[in-house]
């Protein structure tokens, strides 16, 4: 399912998606989705190694999978 967004961008930004549109013949809202979906695999990857981090030092913690399905009652 498509969802419709009225997004605004930078003047050189724009400039830049419409070259590249034009150049590969795509539609930009294309464009758009598939470089979103690369940056929130970055972001993935930031926060895995953020939580890593409060891990080592100790402001987070691993609760055993069978310590969660006891609370829950599984």
């Amino acid at each position: 399912m498509q969802v419709r967004h009225n997004i605004t961008l930078g003047e050189d930004i724009s400039q830049e998606l419409d070259a590249i549109a034009n150049e590969l013949g795509e539609k930009k809202s294309s464009l758009i989705e598939k470089a979103l979906a690369v940056y929130f695999d970055l972001l993935d990857l930031r926060l895995v190694q953020k939580r890593m981090k409060e891990l080592r030092n100790g402001r987070d913690r691993i609760i055993d999978a069978k310590e969660v399905w006891k609370e829950i009652g599984i």
